[in-house]
């Protein structure tokens, strides 16, 4: 049998390439456009909800009434979420929907139901002061006994407070009562005087707007699962290290992650636990600012203890909450310890050694990796590594920031 020539071959190659690469995009493009990704029902919903006069919110009217804020392209489809693309005030924003699918049987696809559970508190008739302790009680829960609790409830009534009359209605009120039972708008509320959480610009019910990140995940392609098989990580690498920003700007974005671990490692509301490190919760904007994708990833430390007080376990597996803030599991008395082991700073070390490493400057490359291997293998209580912990994130950062200071990338 006579050889193809080598050029041939090289085309095939190249059309092999090109297909797998068409093939993401076109599933990237569609794959998320799933039955549950409507916003019209969305809307829909929302709008009947604020017509009533059951909630407010400050994007109401620009939703409802005025037809200004529309939803775009569907991004996302999670359990509790639906992702959008959309336009307000002339600046591109993300907006997020609270919005399930309903499991009856014979109803059908378009049998789609907004929890009503969320509008039942507060009730008609509840005091101020009952409103408050409501607040308390709850935050209490979320985020941990604080001795700031007092401001963050103080925080959460002037934002429901959407007229700006100085009284909490009780559509504003119910309005924010649904908005705190989503992990991600605690987190906005707690961390909104921070530079690189994402910020709330504005709700309607349970549905709220945040501003837009231009770039979305640490990589620029990720392959879905499906391609795998077909798609060698190694090639997927080496496209990721093409694709990726110049060496100073990753630079630039890894500061901002390592100042945003510093900032929940000990912060006015207690600790947080970055609970799924993985590329696609790690985004930043046009000037290269690390911006977090999302907080959906992200726990408060009482959550977490919460979660593993307790709890039964045969394995350390057992003893994770949402995908890698695991403790260990006692095996005589068969429980979780409630202490989360690998801390923040660990885990995103790990994410940034290929984003970080490729093209690094030859005079800060060797630095660089063995402060990157102290970092990945930080391990132990956070009560008793507190001072480590600081003295290696410092190192890291100074060493990145001397290389790109006083240069138009700082």
């Amino acid at each position: 049998m006579s050889r193809l020539p080598a050029v041939k071959v090289k085309y095939l190659l190249v059309a092999w390439f090109g297909i797998l690469v068409a093939s993401w995009v076109i599933y990237m493009q569609y794959s998320s456009y799933s039955e549950l990704c409507r916003g019209h029902v969305c809307t829909m919903l929302i709008c009947d909800h604020y017509r009533r006069g059951i909630i407010s919110g400050s994007v109401c009217k620009s939703l409802c009434e005025e037809k200004t804020l529309s939803l775009q392209r569907c991004l996302s489809v999670t359990p509790t979420h639906q992702v959008y693309s959309a336009v307000w005030k002339e600046k591109a924003v993300l907006v997020k929907c609270g919005i399930e699918e309903s499991m009856r049987g014979e109803n059908g696809p378009d049998s789609l139901w907004h929890d009503n559970n969320l509008y039942d508190k507060p009730t008609r008739g509840t005091s101020m002061d009952e409103f408050r302790a409501m607040l308390h009680s709850f935050l209490k829960d979320s985020v941990g006994e604080q001795s700031s609790l007092g401001t963050l409830v103080n925080r959460v009534i002037s934002l429901a407070d959407v007229s700006g009359d100085g009284k909490v209605s009780l559509a504003e009120a119910k309005s924010v009562w649904a908005l705190l039972q989503i992990n991600e708008f605690v987190l906005m509320v707690a961390l909104q005087d921070k530079e690189h959480a994402p910020h709330l610009l504005g709700f309607c019910g349970d549905l709220y707007v945040t501003e837009h990140i231009a770039h979305s995940t640490l990589f620029r392609l990720e392959v879905p699962g499906w391609l795998q098989p077909v798609f060698p990580a190694a090639l997927s690498i080496t496209l990721n290290q093409w694709l990726a920003p110049a060496w100073p700007r990753r630079a630039r974005i890894t500061i901002g992650l390592l100042e945003f671990v510093e900032e929940v490692f000990h912060g006015v509301y207690g600790s947080f636990y970055i609970c799924d490190a993985s590329p696609r919760r790690v985004g930043y904007n046009e000037k290269y600012d690390f911006k977090m994708a999302d907080l959906q990833s992200v726990a408060s430390e009482a959550t977490v203890k919460g979660f593993l007080r307790g709890r039964t376990c045969e394995a350390n597996a057992d003893c994770t909450y949402g995908r890698d803030c695991t403790a260990t599991c006692d095996r005589l008395a068969r429980q979780c310890n409630s202490e989360v082991v690998q801390p923040n700073l660990a885990k995103v070390c790990a994410l940034l050694q290929d984003f970080l490493l490729f093209g690094a400057p030859s005079d800060l490359r060797e630095d660089l990796e063995k402060q990157l291997r102290t970092c990945v293998t930080l391990s132990g209580l956070a009560s008793q590594m507190e001072v480590h912990h600081s003295l290696v994130l410092n190192n890291l950062k100074t060493l990145l920031w001397k290389k790109i200071s006083n240069t138009k990338y700082s």
